[in-house]
């Protein structure tokens, strides 16, 4: 089974932004929902992304277990209030078929590999321009099992035909271990057209590109606006 989460936290309290600050801390708290099961098996994938929103921060969650988020919303959240569920995704994972419109959010760390000389071994680097982000996603699509199609009555100097939007866009450099991480993320909104519902179902659940750990890779879905 999967589970869908969305946990409501609070960016004014002061012992939450540690957590709202960096993606190692969160990460670290995101697992820490899953006590003696999840916690040491890191074979299964677990998604989580971080959107900003008014007056607050949306963690949401992917998982193949239920989690208990009662930690996060006594140091980050709201304990007074119900701020955080979690429901089964496979109604709507089931009831994907080829040819449906969704918007889609998501947010990803657009990379490129190359080596630094010739003969040695290659290196990932970040794309940061708007448009090698735009291209990094609309190069995937067709693997993740989802189409960009073209939407009528957007201007063509704002925004691409595909309606592919990219905001939120920053570098981020932490450590890690002795060394130094630095994460490109971005954050990308528009409509997709379902290709492979079963490749689709697994970009769902096991995300889109690198850095997954710290909060990149989750795909979801909504109703397009009628």
């Amino acid at each position: 089974m999967t589970y869908l989460s969305r946990v409501r936290l609070n960016p004014a309290r002061r012992s939450g932004r540690p957590l709202l600050g960096s993606p190692q801390v969160m990460h670290a708290a995101v697992m820490a929902a899953f006590p003696g099961r999840l916690a040491d098996r890191t074979s299964e994938r677990v998604l989580w992304r971080l959107d900003p929103a008014d007056g607050e921060a949306v963690l949401y969650v992917v998982s193949p277990e239920q989690p208990d988020f009662t930690h996060l919303i006594e140091q980050a959240g709201w304990p007074t209030l119900p701020t955080w569920e979690s429901r089964d995704y496979a109604p709507l994972l089931d009831r994907l078929a080829v040819g449906q419109r969704w918007a889609f959010r998501l947010t990803a760390n657009p990379t490129r590999s190359r080596p630094l000389k010739e003969g040695a071994p290659s290196q990932r680097f970040g794309h940061v321009t708007v448009s090698q982000q735009q291209a990094w996603l609309v190069g995937r699509a067709e693997q993740a099992g989802f189409e960009l199609p073209p939407v009528l009555g957007l201007d063509a100097q704002k925004r691409p035909e595909n309606g592919l939007v990219v905001r939120n866009r920053s570098v981020d450099r932490f450590r890690r271990g002795e060394g130094t991480v630095t994460l490109s993320r971005a954050m990308f909104e528009g409509q997709l057209v379902v290709g492979d519902p079963a490749v689709l179902r697994a970009t769902l659940t096991g995300g889109i590109g690198p850095a997954k750990a710290y909060g990149c890779g989750l795909l979801t879905l909504a109703p397009t606006a009628s």
